[in-house]
């Protein structure tokens, strides 16, 4: 659908022109079919889309292990949903090496161009920070994107195929094309007058002036080419080559229609930028809690240290399944705490003090545990706390902190298991549903606006410092929190979800459902949610306010339906668990979203 037949008359500099034409195109099959729950054998994989989820199915059938069917469901991802993951944005992973049975975090988030500083989104005439839908829709919010070198890194330090065979089925898949959804619609129309503006973007998704309709076929020859030349030159044609010169170009001249008076501002991305990106191997955050060991992605990702923070936190109190309300009041309050703590001190690690060695100690969680009250809720926002290595039984609770920052919500999480234990979870983004909405001119995927995630006005003086605040090849803070769970040193869950800065509860809150409260997993992962980030109100899906709202009331809690987007819907989280050695349960959403896909290599009897 997306013009396939005037596809076959460009020409991309760089690569070679392929004549295609509607009939010579096989047209896809009927999409795969979604169940949200698969219990089996050799292997388990859920995502958010059916696509994605079989392809990663077939490389594990085909002998490929954990970290190969991860990359190739990214690459199918960019394919089915391209407003959420893409090669122009970044993520992280969480890894579980049977091997040496250790966990392993690759980083792939983005990072600043090289003349980005503190102040580089503020309006020099106000000195105030610009219009945020101004940061979001130009080039000054595109970050040097991180999702190839990563997959470059991962498979390198893990895989077993190399990136040329993990990207066949997703050329297949971008070629022949997929069934447009009532999601992929949605999030199209909601771009559309985004997307208008943008002659690229326009171009490839808005095929015959408007989103495509459910049920119709959408095609990607652009992207399939440019997957074609990956495949052939390698990941270096993105960043040290004419591919990553052409992300430069477009960041810094972006591709808007001369009709259009949206004001897209130009970025400041190099090509020297873009050959100087590199993915990173870090060290997994670790905390215990009630005889298991989780494990998460450390800074520039605050996903690993909010959620082990407010673990910890959880630890000092006897959660009881008898008794959901106070449980979920100390699950409320241990996120407020551990959020302001987020704000103050989280950034990027390599280039801010981040104590995180303290922020995640049991003496710190103590001495935050003991400002809850059993029975009333502190009026939010709490202050950030002291992780100084002097901690006291308890510190006076104090009225504000840094006010919470926005952080777009859509991303995507996937997770796989193989046949010889390993197992991963990745969390993968361009940040807003569509990104910066620029689209690198004839090549198939839409550019990030991650660095939109950086606070956007600097501290006033005299103020403490921001670690979050822009910087040259800074990363900016993230909540992305793929999450691992070992017990007696054996995988036992891996967990994920998008939502922005809801990531963390909506992580926290299903780990308490099955490790606490004790559901299983399907239950832990489709219950109602509610996040409390530090801010007065509690949000909240309907059903949790119906269930738990008064009586939570009652301890001072504000409960508000989530404003969204999408209203009223926290997350679309995907999870495994390895129910024993060798059988494996994959959860993925049953309704938020449109529902995800769970899929295993030999389904139980």
């Amino acid at each position: 659908m997306a013009a396939v037949a005037a596809a076959a008359s460009l020409t991309v500099p760089g690569v070679p022109a392929i004549a295609r034409t509607l009939a010579s195109v096989p047209a896809p099959g009927p999409p795969p079919a979604k169940q949200p729950v698969a219990t089996g054998h050799g292997g388990a994989v859920s995502t958010v889309d059916p696509y994605a989820s079989r392809i990663a199915l077939d490389v594990l059938k085909d002998g490929g292990n954990a970290m190969d069917a991860a990359v190739a469901a990214g690459a199918a991802l960019g394919v089915t949903e391209p407003f959420v993951a893409a090669i122009g944005g970044g993520g992280y992973m969480t890894y579980y090496d049977a091997k040496t049975r250790r966990v392993h975090a690759v980083d792939g988030r983005e990072f600043a161009p090289w003349l980005m500083r503190a102040d580089g989104f503020v309006d020099p005439a106000t000195g105030k920070a610009i219009p945020f839908d101004q940061a979001v829709t130009s080039g000054l919010g595109v970050g040097v994107p991180g999702t190839l070198a990563q997959w470059d890194l991962a498979l390198r330090r893990f895989g077993s195929r190399d990136l040329k065979t993990l990207l066949r089925p997703s050329i297949r898949l971008a070629d022949r094309g997929f069934v447009v959804d009532q999601e992929f619609r949605d999030q199209t129309v909601v771009n559309e007058a985004r997307f208008r503006d943008i002659v690229p973007t326009r171009k490839l998704f808005l095929p015959d002036g408007k989103p495509p309709e459910v049920g119709a076929t959408f095609r990607n020859p652009d992207l399939a080419d440019t997957y074609r030349e990956l495949a052939k030159r390698g990941t270096k044609w993105f960043y040290e080559g004419r591919l990553g010169e052409e992300v430069a170009r477009t960041v810094a001249k972006p591709p808007v229609d001369h009709a259009a008076t949206r004001i897209v501002r130009p970025g400041l991305m190099e090509a020297r930028d873009m050959a100087a990106y590199r993915a990173l191997m870090r060290k997994a955050t670790h905390v215990p809690y009630r005889g298991t060991d989780v494990y998460g992605m450390p800074p520039s990702s605050s996903g690993g240290s909010t959620v082990g923070e407010a673990l910890s936190i959880l630890s000092n109190f006897r959660l009881d399944r008898r008794d959901p309300v106070t449980a979920l009041h100390y699950y409320l309050e241990a996120s407020k705490l551990a959020y302001a703590d987020r704000g103050r001190y989280l950034g990027d690690a390599d280039k801010v003090d981040v104590p995180l060695d303290e922020i995640l100690s049991s003496g710190f969680a103590r001495e935050r545990a003991c400002l809850i009250k059993p029975d009333e809720a502190a009026a939010a926002p709490v202050p950030p706390g002291s992780p100084d290595g002097s901690y006291e039984p308890c510190v006076p609770p104090g009225t504000q902190t840094r006010a919470l920052a926005f952080e777009g919500p859509q991303t995507t999480h996937l997770n796989v298991a193989d046949k010889w234990g390993n197992v991963v979870a990745y969390t993968i983004s361009i940040e807003q549903f569509g990104g910066s909405a620029l689209t690198v001119p004839g090549r198939g995927f839409l550019l990030n606006n991650e660095l939109t995630d950086f606070s956007l006005q600097p501290p006033p003086p005299g103020g403490p410092p921001d670690p979050n605040a822009p910087g040259p090849h800074k990363r900016p803070r993230s909540s992305m929190a793929p999450t691992l769970v070992l017990k007696d040193g054996q995988p036992m869950l891996a967990l994920g979800t998008p939502g922005g800065s809801t990531i963390i509860t909506t992580v926290l809150q299903t780990l308490m459902n099955r490790v606490d409260l004790g559901m299983d997993l399907p239950t832990a992962l489709s219950f109602p949610r509610a996040t409390q980030r530090n801010t007065p109100q509690v949000f909240a899906e309907q059903p949790f306010i119906d269930w738990y709202g008064r009586d939570l009331a009652a301890r001072g809690h504000r409960l508000e339906v989530f404003p969204g987007p999408p209203a009223g819907v926290i997350g679309a989280a995907t999870g495994l668990e390895i129910l024993r050695p060798g059988l494996v349960q994959a959860v993925a959403e049953p309704a938020r979203r449109g529902g995800g896909s769970a899929m295993v290599v030999q389904p139980a009897r």
